[in-house]
């Protein structure tokens, strides 16, 4: 009997304990609510311009020391410098303000670029599509991945870089997002060196121009 007697009593004390702590949930009282962790609801924070005698200036706000090194760069495009967070169709893929896809690599397409995407491209792209693109890389040939994507598809070849950029930003189908894995600057250059892939690919000599034809015979 006693041993009933002392775990009701051990439960109204504990019940008593959770309604002293909770209170009546959704209910307005007179008395303020028991905290638990203070500091989450009162932190210890300066807010912006605010006057701080622990400065000789007296504001809580201050200028960042000399040499200090931005968080982020600006990427560079042939319209200026574009930082990541600010809506451009180079770190969206998409014309600004709009859902239309942009149809041109926004950077600067040289050799050094160039040579940067096909690095990128043969460690993330080329194990399941190849280092030729066509599909044939080591995932299918082990059969791992049953289809993949043949890079020089006309469907994809005629899609716009915006729309190749946002594919592999945030993946597509079986494939993965390669957004988390490579900085906005290596997606451009992997699209630069797609585009380069699929002209040794599909271009012809029509493509050339007299001199090249010229040096090519």
């Amino acid at each position: 009997m006693r041993y009933y007697v002392s775990i009701l009593l051990i439960g109204a004390a504990i019940g008593a304990a959770l309604f002293g702590m909770l209170g009546l949930q959704g209910r307005m009282m007179r008395q303020p609510p028991f905290e638990l962790f203070p500091d989450m609801d009162r932190q210890a924070k300066l807010r912006p311009q605010e006057p701080f005698r622990f400065f000789t200036n007296g504001l809580s706000s201050q200028l960042p020391p000399a040499g200090t090194v931005a968080r982020s760069q600006p990427i560079e495009t042939a319209n200026g410098s574009v930082y990541r967070f600010e809506d451009s169709p180079v770190n969206t893929g998409r014309v600004a303000g709009m859902t239309n896809f942009i149809e041109t690599n926004p950077l600067a397409v040289n050799e050094a670029l160039l040579q940067r995407g096909r690095e990128r491209f043969d460690i993330y792209c080329a194990p399941c599509h190849g280092r030729l693109g066509n599909g044939n890389g080591i995932t299918k040939k082990i059969g791992v991945m049953a289809a993949v994507a043949n890079l020089h598809d006309q469907r994809i070849v005629e899609m716009t870089d915006g729309e190749i950029f946002n594919t592999v930003s945030y993946g597509k189908g079986l494939m993965g997002a390669a957004g988390p894995l490579l900085p906005t600057e290596d997606r451009w250059a992997v699209i630069a060196y797609l585009r380069a892939l699929q002209l040794s690919w599909l271009g012809t000599t029509n493509d050339l121009t007299a001199e090249q034809s010229a040096a090519l015979k």
